[in-house]
């Protein structure tokens, strides 16, 4: 095997492996030696059961059963990301006559769905709700395995150490708090031979991924109740929450504190110097000066010297939509977003970071492809001449009224040079290649 968390490599016969494990598996409970064909994720598996105690023809135990499953179910960090399970796995395992089931840090099975014919098979094996399917209960089997190793695993056929589980196949993959990074639990996908390409193991970790960005929205990281909040997205002057008092800023004081709270370890003078001055002839002595006013506004003790920095973590609204798209979560994303970082600044750090926020989201929201998403930037005063969400728009929702606009935008793009009408941010938009 070229890769030992892929169970069947694509063109195996999944048959003569089944025939090759179950021999394997045969020699490893009579003798205790692994033949050469068992994966050494297997293996080790098959060794860890073994030492746990697990017999070859035991069963899952059920711990849990009705009012208590169902608190336990309620108050679990997984049960936010059910919808998501449902909306990913639930149709593809209804459909192909698979199982969707997920489990605890402990290997315990919280839900389990699917075809109603594979629901009643594997009742006879104990894969129901509330039974224990770690590795020390019932040895090898995907959900069990992926929380103890902490991977993605696919287990196929007689790979499963209790024979009763070898007509089956699985795939599972760990999720995470994404804020600690502890295991929460696993999802798994249950069925038959099929299930053993290396596109369900692919598959089901991409969910298992979605569900950590999807928990990272749900639950961000807790911002204390005196910690600042700096708010700088669609104003030329931030905004400063700060111990109950509410300061707006200059516009050169809310660049330097922009780049601060993005810059945690500080900032030489000479850095924070090239990041806010495009012209070479300011003097340290004028950024002194200004470090020393925006110190008297904000108290004693928050600003820092040599290097200049903060000495307490400052939010930001830019940096919570950045977050978001980093986590794929578009919509929470374009919601957070109120305009251009400080548009006014012509700072030259301030216009890189202004340029990347907004590019990355205009961006994320042409791939997404929501129709409300992308009129509301393309209605917003910095999106209205943004001909690559016009087209965008068209495609998926081609009323007259935006076929219109797409016209006028494209009529004024073709227009020779001296003619052309649309406004410095807008015409920045236009100059790009389509995308």
């Amino acid at each position: 095997m070229t890769d030992q968390w892929v169970a069947l490599e694509p063109g195996a016969d999944p048959a003569e492996r089944a025939r090759m494990l179950r021999r394997a598996h045969e020699t490893f409970t009579s003798v205790g030696t692994v033949p050469r064909p068992v994966r050494p994720v297997v293996a080790d598996s098959w060794w860890r059961s073994a030492r746990a105690g697990v017999g070859p023809d035991g069963t899952a135990s059920v711990e849990l059963t009705d009012g208590d499953l169902g608190t336990y179910r309620a108050q679990h960090p997984l049960a936010r990301v059910m919808p998501l399970f449902r909306e990913l796995l639930g149709t593809f395992a209804a459909d192909g006559e698979h199982l969707l089931a997920v489990c605890d840090a402990h290997g315990r099975l919280l839900w389990v769905e699917g075809h109603p014919a594979t629901l009643r098979r594997a009742d006879g094996m104990n894969f129901v709700p509330g039974a224990r399917w770690s590795e020390t209960a019932v040895g090898t089997n995907a959900p069990g395995t992926a929380v103890a190793v902490d991977r993605p695993v696919q287990v196929f056929a007689a790979e499963h150490f209790i024979r009763r589980v070898q007509p089956w196949t699985c795939a599972a993959a760990p999720v995470h708090d994404p804020r600690t990074g502890r295991v929460l639990g696993a999802v798994d996908i249950t069925g038959g031979d099929e299930l053993a390409h290396p596109h369900s193991l692919g598959f089901v970790q991409a969910v298992a991924r979605a569900a950590e960005a999807q928990l990272a929205l749900l639950a961000p990281p807790s911002r204390a109740p005196d910690t600042p909040l700096l708010r700088a997205l669609g104003r030329d002057e931030a905004e400063l929450l700060l111990d109950g008092r509410r300061l707006r800023l200059s516009r050169r004081h809310s660049e330097i504190l922009v780049l601060l709270s993005r810059h945690p370890e500080g900032l030489t003078g000479d850095a924070l110097l090239c990041a806010l001055y495009a012209d070479e002839s300011v003097t340290p002595v004028t950024l002194r000066a200004e470090l020393a006013r925006l110190r008297r506004l904000l108290g004693p003790g928050l600003l820092a010297s040599r290097p200049y920095q903060l000495t307490v973590v400052v939010e930001s609204d830019a940096t919570t939509v950045e977050r978001r798209l980093e986590a794929g979560a578009v919509t929470a994303a374009a919601q957070g977003y109120s305009g251009p970082l400080l548009p006014g600044s012509q700072a030259p750090a301030i216009v890189r970071m202004r340029d990347r926020l907004a590019d990355g989201l205009r961006s994320a929201l042409i791939a997404h492809r929501d129709p409300d998403l992308l009129a509301d930037w393309a209605r917003a005063g910095w999106g209205e001449d943004d001909l690559a969400v016009w087209r965008a728009l068209a495609a998926v929702r081609p009323t007259a009224p935006v076929r219109a606009r797409l016209a006028a935008l494209e009529a004024e793009l073709a227009a020779p040079a001296g003619r052309a009408t649309g406004r410095a941010r807008g015409a920045t938009y236009l100059q790009r290649p389509p995308v």
